[in-house]
């Protein structure tokens, strides 16, 4: 008789779970993942879609911009389809703009990042919307995606190895039996249903949330919900990823997405994600840094103005917050806390999913006794369309 595979109940079907379920199926474990709202509803669906080449961190947090241009390059192997490769400029307007690009250079160099310097017409040509005050630019190879596509092929993928997907399921409670985490008890949001979904071990991948899930267990996490304003303009103004040549700061990033350019983004703690209430003057200060950048935004209407809370590594009111926060990841084994069973990641960003993934993954399948090693680096992922698949 067959040993049953053993079972992981991921929480949480934004970027990092889908990509979890992604690859434990892909090690032939027995997955199902629980969102309480529809897939990529949480922090990932509400990103600006950038896809991070590393250079915005290059500088002072080199440990993720590593991590983001490997990632990046992943990606653009595993789902081309997804990506909109258009590159990126990092752009200086001022003197001190100017003063930052050997630092800036110096670093991309150190983090592997490919990096080159253009002319003024060079720059001219490729982006003529671009703000007249630039004195220098130099390309890096960001790009762009669509996170709910992103989310939606990696879930694909999971289910075609036998993972199962049910959005609009709470997490309630979790079934702890002798300091073990077996399970979870959650609630269908559409119909009230309660039931009690048994695993060998449960993954927390909540993002900004996942301190609740944590506390259901009686442990802790260090999760310091950041939020970020962004503001979505009509009108295709540019079709690269546009960056301020200068640490990162609130609204010093324009992107293209589809025939919208969003603005991005501020920054400040929040004590809870799901409250999130979005002050007029970020408002206001993404729109000017944006058409500091590229001036024709003002022709364009405000289409939509939306904030998103960060799951970064911190405490709330720590002598760190906000972007003083490394944007790397890390994961917890609750073990150490006294509670087997439960695995906790946390930080990161979209483009960096599959690598959390790849990390939590370890070490569940450590716990479990599974072999298996990671492929999620190699294996195509599978169009996002065929996750509407009856």
């Amino acid at each position: 008789m067959t040993a049953p595979r053993p079972s992981v109940l991921v929480i949480g079907a934004g970027s990092t779970g889908a990509a979890t379920a992604h690859d434990l199926a892909l090690r032939g474990c027995a997955v199902v993942v629980v969102e309480r709202g529809e897939i990529a509803s949480g922090t990932t669906g509400r990103n600006h879609g950038l896809l991070h080449s590393g250079a915005r961190y290059a500088v002072k947090d080199a440990e993720s911009a590593v991590e983001c241009v490997v990632e990046r390059d992943i990606l653009a192997r595993i789902a081309p389809d997804l990506l909109e490769l258009n590159g990126g400029l990092f752009v200086a307007l001022n003197e001190d703009d100017l003063a930052y690009r050997e630092r800036f250079l110096d670093a991309c160099a150190r983090c592997g990042i490919p990096t080159r310097e253009l002319t003024l017409a060079q720059v001219r040509d490729l982006e003529p919307a671009l703000s007249s005050s630039c004195l220098a630019a130099v390309e890096v190879p960001d790009g762009v995606f669509d996170s709910l596509h992103l989310c939606l092929a990696f879930l694909a993928t999971a289910e075609s190895n036998d993972a199962t997907v049910l959005p609009y399921r709470e997490v309630e409670a979790l079934v702890i039996r002798a300091s073990s985490v077996e399970g979870a008890i959650v609630r269908d949001r559409r119909t009230g249903e309660r039931v009690t979904l048994e695993a060998d071990i449960v993954v927390n991948a909540t993002g900004p949330w996942a301190d609740r899930i944590a506390a259901l267990a009686g442990v802790d996490v260090p999760v310091a919900p950041t939020a970020g304003v962004m503001v979505a303009v009509n009108g295709r103004y540019v079709d690269r990823v546009i960056n301020r040549m200068a640490p990162p700061a609130d609204g010093d990033i324009v992107l293209p997405q589809r025939r919208t350019v969003v603005i991005g983004t501020s920054s400040w703690s929040v004590a809870d994600p799901d409250a999130i209430a979005i002050p007029a003057e970020h408002v206001a200060l993404m729109l000017e840094r944006g058409r500091a950048l590229v001036p024709r935004l003002q022709e364009g209407q405000t289409r939509a103005v939306f904030a998103a809370a960060r799951p970064l590594v911190g405490r709330v009111g720590g002598a760190e917050a906000g972007r003083e926060l490394s944007r790397t990841f890390q994961c917890f084994d609750h073990a150490a806390d006294g509670v087997d069973g439960f695995v906790t990641i946390i930080g990161g960003k979209t483009t960096t999913a599959r690598a959390m993934a790849e990390k939590v993954s370890d070490v569940v399948c450590a716990k479990l006794g599974v072999t298996a090693a990671c492929t999620t680096r190699m294996v195509p992922l599978r169009s996002y369309r065929t996750a509407y698949d009856a």
